[in-house]
């Protein structure tokens, strides 16, 4: 396989999807030309120029941060058709009409270079139709590569082969998508929608169909179809109107329109309730009017009896709440199949005809069930794929039941389950030898590409085989907050320490745990890797700390504090390197942990900061300490080298204010991490990189740095300053008293408290004044009142 090398690429089509797939390759730090029509009056790369502007205020924001635009060209295709002769990946992502792909296709052929790969994101047309628009010696480069929405944030894409397409293309783009860009791939076969598009809108198509058949209105279906049966908070007609119910009526008529012989047919079809709010120009989100809408505070929803909206309040019943708590999947869907109750009887159907499809038409849409689960997992946000359920639920139950609903006339489909699924003794899809199948008649083992051995602990579905990072390993230490364990066949010589607690957040026992674990390490091991999955550390334990204000042991509160400061320091100068291998939210004290190792290694997806003001206090874990040294090193560079006020300014208000990165590359934007730290954009890779960077580090000779010393302080001016800005606010009404006094006490713990300005002071005084205004401040009741508020509605309180 030969390697595939991004230098430059284009993407044709600057939409919705191509602009932000254009955002997410600008992110890989890939240059790359966006191509559109030119603008019929002014400027001819408008059409591109306005979609190039119009990432910057997208939400969730397609950009890593806004200085990735700078990688972004915009061009037209009048003009600059030569510029594709530069490019080693064009993505077409225009309009879904095949003649106007063909015409397309006709322009860019003669500047297409012999070794660049061309993909079409189209998300239902046939690949090998449109690979006949291209020359033929291109074709064996050219393949379907289907995004979804929104780029940066989905994990799946859908690679599509062409009848010509060669067989090391596919694995060297699949190779670059899994690495390069964060994703995962699956191969789908040629057929209208591809895999998650199939199944997902047939989904939505059965949920609509049984919200009529059992008179359940749209918002009970929300309240039905989300968390509580492992599928996103928008559930489904919150989802339709998020994705535009214009666009979910074209795939639905995509697959009216190339499905003639599917079983199912009949119901490929657009409700009438849908097709009128399409003509009224109510399309969802986009248009603030569809299925829901807001009214002032108020969420409304269509209802289709009254045709009129009305107040969404749409509720599970408690008989049915109650079915959905049972934790064994066999009992749970018995439960559903038996009771009487329409909302039972709603989710049941709803999985019994999804299940249904996806074991008829296995074959035709998919390689194997394995893919099928994953796509439904990445594409559209379920907990578990449809085989896994049905797996999970016992195979052989739900088979039966299934047949039993097709024979009384109850299913939406009259085609009986195929012969695989009835066969004598099984048990499920997915196995440890693979995963079924329809095709092959038999398991197919995962991808052999060599990538993929980067992901030491990959997702897994229901079934398979494979090593958990809890059971696997050979441990080192152990407490009830921690674990250090290594793993041998990769690298004897470092180890992995990993939080045990829920959502890792920071207690005593793992504060006790990380300083064991890393004096153990300095004598035994060559480096460090802090690493478990997502989350990294939400923070501190709020149980534990508002418990001991309770109770008012304020001084075992700032023996804790201490001890915090002391685990910070301790991964600071151990005497081996220390990775943080970080993904997910790393929060107040999982941000100081971050902030304190010799380097990090990200996930894109990395959302850390310092967040205690939201609970009325200041970090004190040593991120006020270390922002105050980091802002003389900065100064240190400068032409004022002891003018430190400048570079704890926007510190000061990233800690007021409580500020989060919102990607890996914000983190070392906003100074919680450092530019030579790495970014992954698999979080999958983490582990495998993070234990090689560790182990670079140690044959470099690591040694720690030395205690910081004669660090120049802002002092009483810089707090004066600093006070001035909260001043304004407070007097505006921006901020509260006990705001004022949050903030003023972060300022005074950057500023290295009310000595002069100019003042060197080392960490240790540093550490000193942040503890002190950190427990002074948990004395107030208004920081009590904050922090019993977040621990029982999860939310911060304003006070």
């Amino acid at each position: 396989m030969n390697k595939l090398i991004v230098k430059k690429a284009a993407v044709l089509g600057a939409g919705v999807m191509g602009a932000q797939i254009a955002a997410h390759l600008a992110n890989a730090n890939v240059p790359v030309v966006l191509f559109d029509l030119p603008a019929k009056e002014g400027d001819k790369n408008g059409i591109v120029k306005k979609a190039i502007d119009g990432l910057k205020k997208l939400d969730p924001a397609p950009l890593a941060s806004k200085g990735k635009l700078k990688f972004i060209d915009a061009a037209n295709y009048d003009e600059h058709l030569p510029l594709l002769a530069e490019c080693d990946l064009i993505i077409e992502a225009i309009a879904e009409r095949m003649d106007w792909k063909n015409d397309l296709y006709a322009k860019i052929a003669p500047h297409i270079v012999p070794n660049a790969i061309v993909a079409s994101n189209t998300s239902g047309l046939s690949m090998n139709l449109l690979a006949e628009g291209l020359p033929a010696n291109i074709r064996p480069r050219f393949c379907g590569i289907h995004f979804f929405n929104p780029p940066r944030y989905m994990h799946l894409v859908e690679i599509i082969s062409t009848k010509t397409t060669d067989g090391s293309t596919l694995d060297a783009l699949e190779t670059w998508l899994t690495s390069r860009l964060g994703k995962g791939v699956i191969r789908a076969l040629d057929t209208p929608n591809f895999v998650a598009n199939r199944i997902g809108v047939f989904s939505i198509l059965a949920v609509m169909h049984h919200t009529q058949a059992f008179g359940l209105g749209f918002d009970e279906v929300d309240a039905l179809t989300g968390p509580k049966i492992g599928r996103p908070k928008s559930a489904t007609y919150r989802t339709a109107d998020v994705v535009g119910l214009d666009t979910l009526a074209h795939v639905v008529k995509t697959m009216q329109d190339t499905l003639p012989g599917d079983p199912w047919h009949q119901y490929f079809t657009n409700p009438a309730w849908l097709q009128a709010l399409i003509a009224q120009g109510a399309l969802g989100q986009k248009t603030r009017c569809g299925i829901f809408r807001k009214q002032g505070k108020e969420i409304q929803v269509l209802d289709l009896a009254k045709q009129d909206y009305r107040t969404s309040a749409g509720e599970v019943a408690d008989e049915v709440a109650a079915i959905l708590k049972i934790r064994n999947p066999a009992e749970k869907f018995a439960a559903l199949r038996t009771s009487a109750h329409p909302q039972a009887q709603f989710l049941w159907s709803i999985f019994r005809d999804v299940f249904h499809y996806c074991a008829v038409q296995l074959e035709n849409v998919a390689d194997n069930a394995r893919d099928v689960d994953f796509a439904m997992r990445w594409g559209f946000g379920w907990a578990q794929g449809p085989f896994e359920t049905w797996q999970a639920a016992g195979w052989g139950d739900i088979a039966q039941s299934i047949s039993a609903d097709i024979a009384a006339g109850k299913a939406m489909g009259d085609v009986p389950l195929p012969a695989w699924v009835v066969e004598a003794g099984r048990t499920g899809v997915h196995t440890p030898d693979g995963s079924w199948s329809a095709r092959d008649k038999a398991y197919a083992p995962r991808s052999s590409l060599p990538i993929y051995q980067r992901q030491l602990f990959p997702e897994r579905v229901l079934g398979e085989s494979g090593a958990t990072p809890e059971k696997s390993g050979e441990t080192l230490y152990e407490n009830d907050g921690v674990r250090l364990w290594k793993l041998p066949a990769l690298d004897a010589g470092i180890g992995i320490l990993s939080i045990k607690s829920k959502m890792h957040t920071i207690g005593n026992e793992v504060l006790d745990g990380v300083i064991a674990a890393v004096r153990q390490a300095e004598t035994t091991l060559d480096g460090v890797v802090v690493w478990h999955e997502a989350p990294f550390a939400v923070g501190a334990n709020l149980q534990q700390v508002g418990e001991a204000c309770a109770a008012g042991q304020f001084d075992l509160l700032e023996a804790t504090v201490e001890k915090f400061q002391r685990a910070s320091q301790t991964l600071k100068y151990a005497q081996v390197p220390v990775v943080a291998g970080v993904q997910g939210m790393a929060l107040g004290g999982g941000c100081e942990f971050v902030m304190h190792a010799s380097k990090r290694v990200m996930a894109l997806e990395s959302y850390v900061g310092l967040v205690e003001a939201g609970v009325g206090l200041i970090p004190a874990g040593g991120g006020c300490k270390e922002f105050a040294v980091r802002a003389a090193e900065w100064a240190a560079q400068s032409a004022t080298p002891g003018e430190v006020f400048n570079f704890l300014q926007p510190v000061f208000q990233t800690i007021a204010m409580a500020k989060v990165a919102k990607s890996a590359v914000e983190v070392i934007d906003m100074g919680f991490g450092k530019p030579a730290d790495t970014i992954l954009f698999n979080a999958n890779e983490l582990l495998f990189v993070a234990i090689k960077e560790a182990r670079a580090m140690a044959e470099a000779g690591y040694a720690p740095p030395p205690m910081a010393r004669g660090i120049p302080v802002a002092g009483k001016n810089g707090i004066a300053t600093l006070e001035m800005m909260l001043v304004n606010m407070k007097e505006g009404g921006m901020i509260s008293a006990h705001d004022y006094r949050v903030a003023k006490a972060a300022a005074t713990a950057l500023c290295g408290g009310e000595i002069e300005t100019g003042s060197l002071v080392d960490e240790e005084w540093l550490l000193t004044i942040e503890r002190q205004l950190f427990v002074e401040l948990l004395k107030t009741p208004e920081t009590q009142a904050r922090i019993k508020h977040m621990l029982e509605t999860g939310k911060p309180l304003r006070n």
